[in-house]
């Protein structure tokens, strides 16, 4: 239910902050609440990935297109996600959520997650590809360029790992 609880404050309180733009960065803050915890009294590594479904909604929401992709019956969809966990979030700290789209292909946007503790630690690293998926099928990132009003924008060089990465799945 506080997952639900924070969806409703982002899309409520993103509509009101400043614009990003297609390669900008989206930083949200939340706190650890009780139901986060696991048995080790740390946010549970499951829930890393609610937070960072959060941080793309804001990153959407600011960019000025998420009622537009949903007007289209368009729908994130998050495939993959690499993460690296470096410190604890302990129960009711502030922690901020970095996100911000580092690359994309033909078909997949690569976006990058920091997850920093109130002290600006890092506490999460972690890289997710998602894509946007309508009713005839996914969505490529040039229709979401040109949605933002950037169409024809050439992506951000793609980073080694994000490549490796890319390399190794599409081996499986």
């Amino acid at each position: 239910m506080i997952l639900l609880f924070r969806l409703i404050k982002c899309l409520i309180t993103s509509r009101f902050r400043p614009r990003i733009d297609v390669l900008g960065e989206s930083v949200f803050r939340m706190r650890v609440w009780p139901n986060d915890l696991d048995l080790n009294m740390h946010v549970n590594s499951g829930r890393y990935g609610s937070f960072m479904d959060i941080g793309r909604v804001d990153l959407f929401v600011r960019m000025r297109v998420f009622r537009q992709v949903i007007r289209r019956g368009w729908r994130p969809i998050n495939a993959a996600t690499m993460i690296s966990h470096r410190k604890s979030l302990l129960p009711f700290e502030r922690f901020t959520v970095r996100t911000r789209i580092l690359c994309w292909d033909e078909k997949w946007l690569y976006f990058e997650h920091l997850i920093e503790r109130q002290d600006g630690e890092l506490a999460a690293v972690a890289n997710a590809r998602g894509l946007l998926r309508g009713r005839d099928g996914n969505v490529a990132p040039p229709a979401l360029l040109e949605l933002v009003g950037q169409p024809g924008l050439p992506s951000p060089p793609m980073p080694l790992y994000i490549a490796r990465w890319r390399e190794a799945e599409a081996a499986r």
